[in-house]
C-alpha cells in the first residue's frame, strides 16, 4: 500500500486542528484505561494514600453522575475545543426554537464511532449552543460504566457527561423551572457496528425507554440527526451473521458496550490510522414534539408516541439530506 504523507507546508492552524482530534481520540479510546493504572501504580507505591483518600472520595461522589454532573465552564471552554470543531468542521443548525420553561429529551442520531457531532456541540460552547437555544442547558447521558473508571470521571464530568441511567434521565427532566436538555444517543453500542460511510440504518424500534421516560415526565421530544456522523471512520466488514459481528454482540452484552474495529487516517499521512476523516458534520436539531405528562403510560401509548417520533426522524431527514449530500432517493432503515 502506497502511504501519502501530508505535505509539510501545511498551516499551523489545521496542525492544531489535527492535534485536537489527535488528543480527543486518545482520551475516547485509552484514557480510561491509562487513569485505571495510575490509580493502581499510586495504590502500589509510596503514594498509596492518594489512592486511599480517592476510594474515599469516590463514596462520598458516588451519586454525583446521577445527579446532574459536575460541569466545569473552563474545561467546556478549552481553546482545545475550538479546533476540534474546526477539524471537520462540526456546525449545529436549529429548525425551531425552544422554551426554557420546559425541559426537552433529545434523540441523537446516528451514534457512529465516536459519537463527534454530540460531544463537539454538548460538551464544548464552540458550536453556539448557547446562542441557538438561549436559558437551555444540555447535559449528554453516556454509559455508567465510564464514571467507575478512577480520575478518568473527573474530566468527563467537567465537560457535562452524566449517566445515563434512568434516574440520571429523570433528575435532568425533572427539574420543576424547566431549562434542561437531556441527550441521548438513542442507537447505543450496536448501533455503532453499523457505521460506516453511506450507512443509513438507526438502531431504534425496540428502543422504547426514551419515551417511557419523556412520557412520566411530560418532556418534549426533539429529534436530532447529524449528517457526516457515519462518514468520519471506515469499518471493517461485519455483517451480521458474522463470527466478527457476533464476538462484537457478545462483548456488548456482558459490559454494555463494543468497540467497532475501524480505521480512518494518520496524524501525518492520509493513508490509514485511528483518526477521523476531515469531514463536515452538519448536526441538524428538528421540532419539539408536544408530550402530555403521564406517570404510568401504557404500552400502547408508549407504542404510539414512539411511532410519531419515528415519524418525525424521518421528516426531519428527508428534508434535510439533499442540503448536506445525501440523495434524494436514500431513506433511514429502522432497525
Amino acid at each position: 500500500m502506497k502511504v501519502e504523507f501530508a505535505p509539510l507546508s501545511i498551516p499551523w492552524r489545521r496542525r492544531a486542528q489535527t492535534a485536537a482530534v489527535s488528543q480527543w481520540v486518545f482520551s475516547f479510546l485509552a484514557l480510561a484505561q491509562c487513569c485505571c493504572g495510575i490509580f493502581i501504580i499510586l495504590l502500589l507505591g509510596d503514594y498509596w494514600f492518594i489512592s486511599v483518600f480517592y476510594v474515599l472520595w469516590l463514596y462520598l461522589d458516588w451519586e454525583t453522575p446521577q445527579t446532574g454532573g459536575r460541569r466545569s465552564e473552563w474545561v467546556r471552554n478549552w481553546t482545545v475545543w475550538k479546533y476540534f470543531k474546526e477539524y471537520f468542521p462540526i456546525q449545529l443548525i436549529k429548525t425551531s426554537d425552544l422554551d426554557p420553561s420546559k425541559n426537552y429529551l433529545f434523540g441523537f442520531h446516528p451514534h457512529g464511532v465516536l459519537v463527534a457531532g454530540a460531544f463537539g456541540n454538548v460538551c464544548t460552547e464552540y458550536t453556539g449552543f448557547k446562542e441557538l437555544f438561549p436559558g437551555m442547558t444540555p447535559y449528554l447521558h453516556t454509559l455508567p460504566f465510564w464514571f467507575r473508571c478512577p480520575f478518568f470521571r473527573e474530566y468527563i464530568l467537567c465537560a457535562g457527561l452524566v449517566s445515563a441511567s434512568k434516574k440520571s434521565v429523570s433528575h435532568v427532566l425533572s427539574n420543576k423551572k424547566g431549562g434542561n436538555i437531556a441527550v441521548i444517543v438513542i442507537g447505543g453500542a450496536r448501533e455503532s457496528l453499523d457505521a460506516r460511510p453511506g450507512s443509513l440504518t438507526l438502531n431504534i424500534l425496540k428502543k422504547k425507554g426514551f419515551i417511557e421516560i419523556a412520557l412520566k415526565h411530560g418532556a418534549e421530544l426533539v429529534p436530532v440527526f447529524s449528517f457526516g456522523e457515519n462518514e468520519l471512520f471506515k469499518q471493517i466488514a461485519n455483517p451480521k451473521g458474522s463470527r466478527l459481528r457476533a464476538l462484537q454482540e457478545s462483548l456488548r452484552k456482558l459490559v454494555g458496550f463494543t468497540l467497532p474495529l475501524f480505521h480512518g487516517r494518520g496524524i501525518f499521512q492520509y493513508s490509514f490510522g485511528l483518526m477521523p476523516y476531515r469531514k463536515p458534520i452538519n448536526t441538524v436539531v428538528g421540532e419539539p414534539i408536544t408530550v402530555k405528562q403521564n406517570l404510568n403510560p401504557t404500552l400502547e401509548e408508549i407504542d404510539q408516541l414512539h411511532e410519531k417520533y419515528l415519524q418525525e426522524l424521518q421528516k426531519l431527514f428527508d428534508s434535510n439530506k439533499e442540503k448536506y449530500g445525501i440523495p434524494e432517493h436514500e431513506s433511514l432503515t429502522f432497525d
